[in-house]
This record gives structure tokens, sequence and C-alpha cells, in this order.
């Protein structure tokens, strides 16, 4: 056994864990890890799926934690990106070795190699003299013993503090088990190099650790001597064995000083728990029920299986919070269910770059060294769903984990269902992300439309650049309402070439410009001289309302008039999503028609969506909702063609509803407004809807318009801030536009308080 006497006097732990907790989905990984490491070798051993790679995960800061400390040497790192923790003097080896199939052992060294560090290559050969032997054998070629030898060289050349390594032995013969411990423990007598060791092997691991770490369902259980544990058969068949009722026993009442290790502080009194009924009593021991802890149902039990399955009979048990325990989380919030980040921190400096790494990695790759190369943050984010191993900042499962139904939803098997789920993750994650600067990709068209929904739900003026082999087609389907710029790759996103890598260097160019002259602070932060941002919607046949209205309120509002085919519409409620508007005179509403009737200007289902959300004050009417747009004649469908026409123009065919129409849309349009709990003002123009419904024009249906009027009133719910308006004008007469005028005023009084201000 090695002697164990080394760094006995090293002032302060090289690594601290206190509290950590890590989740996948709705799964509880991680429940309150604690755990110190002075000097030497710990080792901390367990079953498969009790934690132990997801230890060293979050510790590399390959996973997101949700809440703990961890601290090397003193200093937080938990948040820190996995190339931060390692230039910080951590070394890792992760399990499954993880070699270049074709790469030789001396290529694997010079890419690990930092050239300032204590350890060499010369060195590595010294120490392993069989990688000497072999340098020139590729990863491939290599026995699983001489593979692992490379795993840490390649992690010792980094000089590290601490090495984490990760089931060593894993899979080789007992005779190359026996040299990884030789190797292990030369390395523990000789080198100036901390170990955490995660094992299987108890041999192993008391061999050369001197104090083991039992993990149970995600949490230290107890730490013991190793030689305790080495000459104990019965402690090991009960905590680590598979014997009958090892599962049992190991999940017992636990002391808080065991379960913390004999260095961790007493934790601070915590908040009263809620109990359940019916309540499971905590048994005395001696020293008191006060210093107990009592394990709730984790997933691995059979009462969280049962739950799981269709309910429980079994009674939940419950947390003592006695002595300073600390609660478990009973139920944990899916990830997607966080709030969203608010807008102020949801934006920042970083650039991510993101894609599927398993396939376009070389090319994102190249992205993010050209942003790089003008000094932008870069955060690599892997969208991939081949379940391969990722380098990037993110992995793919810490995206996918933000799916409704978890990672297992994403990793289906399925292509189209495992992109398509990625896909709605990766909304999700993104906007509960800190620090947003600029978002740029390469692919094809299913990465293009594997990261564009998410590019989309970012608010308007965050750099999005798309550079997509689908790009020079129609591109409303991935850019649709947001200001994403789409670049079309030329060549096939598929390795790099003189034109591939001008195209990529072009995009990544763009989006550094963009992040580094964004608008001034100056610029931005003038609220006594900037005016308000107002949304106005207008089609052709209500340009004339909508003149009149901008004329009157041009002084007091910067009018932002949108123009109402389809994109229109939803890109205003993109700009109030965004924060960017302060009221809206919504006056045109005929995309309501298209979704309806199937013309080729539609709203989504979630027209007024974004007034039911961000509540901002909202004036509206139902402007144009008198015609549905087609194309050229003969695109109009069949059902249609006996209906009233008018030719725009040779592509534009409007046809006029009817009044079941109109009154269908009236109650849906109705529906939506008693939605809105912000101040609202709608209006009815009783002389007409549009240009062309006018006494002698081709629309003028005066029965129609009644029905889509008395629609709407019937369904149309008054409160104190919501309020219906009839007027007995045309909409585009002065005296309607008058009136809208003094809605707006009325909800949102800026002008009234300007010209208090000037008196």
């Amino acid at each position: 056994m090695a002697d164990r006497s080394r760094n006995r006097k090293a002032p302060a732990a090289i690594l601290q864990v206190r509290d950590l907790h890590v989740y996948y989905g709705q799964s509880h990984a991680l429940q309150g890890v604690d755990l110190t490491l002075e000097h030497g070798v710990h080792a901390v051993v367990g079953r498969n799926g009790m934690g132990k790679t997801t230890l060293c995960n979050a510790i590399m800061g390959m996973l997101p934690i949700r809440r703990g400390s961890i601290r090397f040497g003193g200093t937080e790192i938990s948040g820190q990106p996995p190339h931060k923790v390692a230039s910080l003097g951590i070394g890792y080896t992760p399990q499954g070795r993880r070699l270049w199939p074709s790469l030789t052992v001396h290529e694997h060294l010079r890419l690990a190699e930092s050239g300032s560090g204590a350890w060499t290559i010369e060195r590595i050969y010294d120490t392993f003299p069989r990688l000497a032997e072999r340098r020139n054998n590729s990863g491939g070629q290599l026995s699983g013993g001489e593979q692992q030898m490379v795993a840490i060289s390649r992690a010792l050349l980094q000089d590290p503090q601490l090495l984490i390594l990760d089931e060593p032995t894993e899979g080789l013969a007992p005779v190359i088990v026996e040299q990884v411990e030789s190797l292990l423990s030369a390395l523990a007598e000789e080198a100036d190099v901390a170990i955490l060791l995660i094992e299987q092997n108890i041999s192993v691991a008391t061999a050369i650790a001197e104090d083991v770490a039992i993990m149970v369902n995600g949490r230290i259980n107890q730490i013991l001597p190793a030689a305790q544990l080495a000459a104990d058969r019965t402690l090991q068949e009960r905590l680590l064995g598979v014997g009958r009722h090892s599962h049992e026993e190991a999940q017992a009442i636990i002391p808080v000083e065991q379960a913390a290790g004999p260095s961790a502080p007493t934790p601070p009194p915590s908040e009263d728990v809620r109990e359940e009924e019916p309540e499971v009593p905590v048994p005395e021991q001696a020293g008191g029920a006060d210093s107990l802890v009592y394990v709730p149902p984790t997933r691995w039990s059979r009462a969280a299986w049962l739950e799981g399955a269709g309910g429980s009979q079994e009674p939940v048990r419950t947390v003592r919070t006695e002595a300073g325990a600390r609660p478990f989380d009973e139920k944990p919030e899916p990830l997607f269910a966080a709030p969203p980040t608010p807008a102020a921190q949801l934006l920042g400096d970083d650039v991510y770059v993101a894609g599927t790494f398993d396939t376009k990695g070389v090319e994102l790759s190249y992205i993010r060294d050209c942003l790089q190369e003008h000094g932008i943050p870069v955060k690599t984010v892997d969208l991939s769903t081949s379940g391969k191993p990722s380098s990037a900042d993110v992995p793919p499962h810490m995206v996918a984990a933000y799916h409704r139904g978890g990672a297992s939803a994403v990793f289906t098997g399925d292509r189209g269902e495992s992109v398509r789920n990625m896909a709605d993750a990766f909304e999700n994650w993104i906007l509960r992300q800190r620090g947003i600067g600029g978002v740029i990709s390469a692919a094809g068209s299913g990465g293009t439309s594997l990261v564009t929904p998410a590019m989309r739900r970012l608010p308007v003026g965050v750099p999005k650049v798309m550079i997509s082999t689908v790009a020079s087609g129609d591109v409303g389907q991935y850019v649709g309402p947001a200001d994403i710029m789409m670049m079309y790759s030329v060549t096939d996103v598929q390795g790099l070439n003189r034109i591939s890598r001008t195209i990529l260097a072009n995009g990544a160019n763009a989006l550094a410009g963009m992040v580094k002259n964004k608008e001034p602070a100056s610029a931005r932060n003038r609220p006594h001289r900037d005016k308000p941002g107002l949304g106005l919607t207008m089609f052709g046949v209500t340009t004339t309302a909508i003149q009149q209205i901008a004329r009157q309120l041009e002084d007091s509002y910067e009018c932002l008039v949108f123009h109402a085919t389809g994109t229109g519409g939803r890109s205003m409620e993109k700009l109030a999503d965004s924060g960017l508007l302060s009221a809206a005179v919504d006056l045109t509403t005929t995309e309501i028609c298209d979704m309806m009737m199937g013309g080729v200007f539609p709203s989504t289902e979630d027209r007024f969506g974004a007034f039911i959300r961000t509540r901002i004050p909202y004036v509206g009417s139902v402007g144009a909702l008198d015609m549905v747009n087609f194309g050229s004649p003969d695109t109009v469908p069949e059902k249609y063609r006996q209906r009233t026409f008018v030719e725009h123009n040779p592509q534009v065919t409007l046809m006029r509803t009817t009044a079941e129409e109109t009154a269908r849309m009236g109650e849906w349009i109705a529906g939506r407004l008693n939605e809105m709990t912000g101040p609202v003002r709608f209006l009815l123009p009783e002389g007409g809807v549009s240009a062309l419904d006018a006494p002698g024009q081709a629309f003028h249906d005066p029965a129609a318009d009644k029905a889509l009027f008395d629609a709407i009133a019937g369904r149309f719910q008054e409160t104190a801030s919501r309020r219906l308006i009839r007027v007995p004008h045309h909409i585009n007469d002065p005296a309607f536009a008058a009136a809208v005028v003094t809605a707006l005023d009325e909800i949102n009084p800026i002008r009234r308080t300007e010209r208090h201000a000037a008196l």
C-alpha cells in the first residue's frame, strides 16, 4: 500500500464539494453531495447509476448544477466552462478513455502537451516505458491498459494539481488492472498531484486511497478509512454488494457527520419542511434523533418507481430538519418549466456557436476560431442527437434535459423525432441562459430547422446568423418574424475548402461586426429624448386610416407600421414580446381571414398572444376582415369559385368573406380579446372595414359586416380596462382616426402628460 504521509502539511483542501445538486431533466441525480479532498488520493466507490460520473462531470463544468458549491484550492469554480476549469489545474481522465483511433501515441501526447509544466513527453515515456515502445502505434492498435496509460498521460501533460480518474480499470483484464494499480500508486507516492479516484473495484480503491467515500443514490453515504473497508468483507457486501439486503441497508438512516464527511462543517438550520401524511417517525438512537437525516424516496427507489407508474400505495417518507438537517427537493421542477431569464440578464457579450458537432464539427469550430480572432467570447453548443461524445462547451445532453419529456424524449433513435424534440429543447434552453451577445450556426436543411426556432425566440436586435444550404430558397419558415440573417453556403456544409472557408469566415466576421458595433448605450438609454415605440398594422385598403393616425401621433410616438401580410403581424408582436413597443394600434387584423379560410397571408393561432403576455396598451379594430388573399386567379380553391373576387394585381386575388365567415372570425377575435388583462379598446367601424367595403365598392356588404360586429359584441367581455367601442363611420374616415387616437390617449396618456409638462 502506498505511503500516505505525503503532503500532510497542505494548508487548504485542494477540492471541496458542498451541498451539490444536479438534475437530468426531472431526475435528481446528485442530491446534496459533500466531499473534501485535502491531499493524496481519495476514492469514491459505488455501483453503476449512483452518480459517480455525474459528480466528475459537474466538477469539470460539463454539467450545470442546480445548487451547491465546488471550490478548488479555495476558489469557487462552479459555473465555469470546462476549458477554464482545466486551465486552473484539474486534469480529467474520462470513463472509456476516449482516444482517437487514427492518432498515434506520440500524436496524442503532442496534442496535450502544454510545454510549460513539470510533465513533458519525455517524462511520460520515462514513467510509462510501454508507451515509449508503442509511440508510433495508433490508438486503435493499443490494448486497454495501454489506452488507459495514454489517457492518464494526456491529463498529466496539463501539469494538474488535481487528477480526476473515472473508472480507470473498467473493462481491463486482471493483469492489466494490477499494472494500472501500480501506476496510480506510483503517482500517489512520487508526483505532486492529488487524485480523486472513481472506482467500482474496491481492491484498487482501497490499495491506493487514504479514504473511501461510498456513493449511494446520488449521495455520499459514508466516508471510511480505506484500511477499514478493505479489512471488512461484510461491510463491503452490505454497502456495495448485490446481496439480498444491501440496497435497503444502504438507504438506512445516516448520521449527518458521516453523510457530510469528517471535515464537513455542520450545515446551518434550514427552513421548515412540509411533511406529508402519514408521517414516518424517526427512530431514536444514541445521541438523539436531532443528529439524523431521514432519507426521502429517490428516482431509484420502489416508491418513486410506483409513483411514476401511476401512483404508490406506500407512504412517502419525509425529511426531518431537526439539528440543521437539509431538506431534499421532493418533486424537482422540470428545467423547461423554470421561468425564462429576464431580458436584461439574457443579453450580454457571449456569442453562441450552435449546431450538430457530430457532423458539422469542423465547420462550426472554424467559425468559433474566426470569432475568437476578433476577441469575441464564444461558447459552443452541441445539438447532435447521435449520442456521440462531444467536446463542445455545452454538450447535447445538457440541452436535451430542457425538453418537456427530458433527455430520453430527444435521444430516441428516430432521427426526425430526435431533431424535432432537440429543437424544442434548444428553444427552452436558450431562453434560460444569460449574457447572450449573438448566435451563429452553419447547417443543411435539418440543422437549419433545428437552430432557427431558438433564434426566433430571442429578442429583436440580438445578432443572429444562419449559414445554410437552403438560404437561396423560400426562407420564411426559418426566419419568420425575427431578424435572422440567412447566408447561402454555396457549397454544402461538409468539410472545409477554399469556398466554404470564405463563406464561413464572412458569416463569422459579419456577426463579429454586429456584436462589436452594437448601438452605443448612450444612444439606447435616452428615455427623455427617445419617443416610445408604437406598432400599427396596415394593408393597402386601410392605408388612409393609418396615415391619418400616424400624423396625429408622430410627435409623441415612433410610429412603426407593419404590412399585414402574415409576417407583418407576427413581426409587430415579436417587437412587443421583445419589450420594444409601448403600445399598439392593431387596426388591420386581416391576417385572421387567411388563417381561417386558407389564404396566402395567414396569421398563426397565437395572433394577439404578445398583447396577452405583455399587457401593453392595445387599440384594435377589424380592418380588411372583408377579404381573403389568394395568388393568381387560377390558385383560388375550387370550393370558392362562385364567390365575389377583386383582382388586386396579376399575382393577388381578393375574395369577399361571407356573413357566416365574418361571424366565425368575430367570435374567435372576441375570445382572444377576453384573454387580455392589460388596457384594451376595440373599435368597430360601422361604415365599412376597408376601402373596398364602402358604398358602390365591390365588397360593400352591410349584412356581412353586421354579422362580424354582432359576433364580437355578443362574446366580448367588458371590464374596467377592456372596452368595446362602436363608431358610426368608415374605417378610413377622419372621424374614425380621431376616435382611435382618443382611445389610445385614454389608455396610454403619453400625449396628455407631454402637454401638461409643456404648460
